[in-house]
């Protein structure tokens, strides 16, 4: 193997975004992240004071979501949210871009959009890390070129397919677009159908870094078992 289930287990963003999600399937969730040490859990805002606090004697981080999960929020409502989630305690957010305005061509808007969430986030001590999700079901291969563009332009840490709310999730041909069309500065994040070993291990050769996962236990397992460790 050319890899750890640590490395694996660093590619993942625990996800607990449905919402259907009780106070203690968030709890049960954040314990599973910290079980496997897990790069980050992906919270709705409104727990994201919670899983800081479950989470805090632990390396995994907290994520949540801005424009989630249509991204038609105006822009100032976007920049209110990631303001209230930055001062809860999330240290990444991944926003949706208004896949509306991208479609109509409004790809100054889309840029500013943005770069007002990478300007708050950025802006902090620490650098709050922004994951630009771009919808992919929605857009044409052209479209995603552009979001890409536009999102490096506008200082994105990462490129995202997809909330994994839509008809459709990641595909390996749209995460090696991505992955094409943005510098070595901009990592690439899978979302939407990563569900077993299998899966993680092709996306990570494409050149993904981080994956969402509800399924984080059958992957971690599976990674065990093929490691030979129980």
């Amino acid at each position: 193997m050319d890899y750890t289930c640590h490395d694996i287990a660093q590619m993942i963003d625990h996800s607990l975004l449905r919402p259907e999600l009780t106070e203690e399937d968030v709890r049960k969730g954040c314990q599973i992240a910290k079980k496997y040490k897990v790069a980050t859990v992906c919270c709705r805002p409104s727990e994201v004071t919670l899983v800081k606090q479950l989470l805090q004697d632990s390396d995994v981080k907290t994520t949540t979501v801005v424009g989630f999960p249509h991204g038609y929020n105006k822009t100032e409502t976007k920049v209110f949210e990631a303001e209230q989630a930055i001062k809860d305690g999330a240290v990444e957010v991944d926003m949706v871009i208004n896949i509306g305005r991208l479609r109509s061509g409004d790809y100054d808007y889309v840029k500013k959009d943005i770069q007002a969430v990478v300007e708050v986030a950025h802006s902090r001590q620490v650098g709050v890390v922004v994951k630009v999700i771009f919808e992919n079901y929605y857009l044409t291969d052209e479209q995603k070129k552009v979001a890409c563009r536009l999102s490096e332009e506008a200082g994105a840490d990462f490129v995202k397919t997809s909330t994994g709310f839509a008809d459709g999730g990641a595909t390996l041909e749209d995460l090696r677009l991505m992955r094409e069309n943005v510098s070595e500065k901009v990592q690439v994040k899978a979302a939407g159908g990563v569900r077993d070993l299998e899966a993680v291990l092709k996306v990570r050769e494409i050149g993904c870094t981080r994956f969402g996962a509800t399924r984080t236990e059958t992957i971690m397992e599976e990674c065990y078992k093929r490691s030979g460790r129980k």
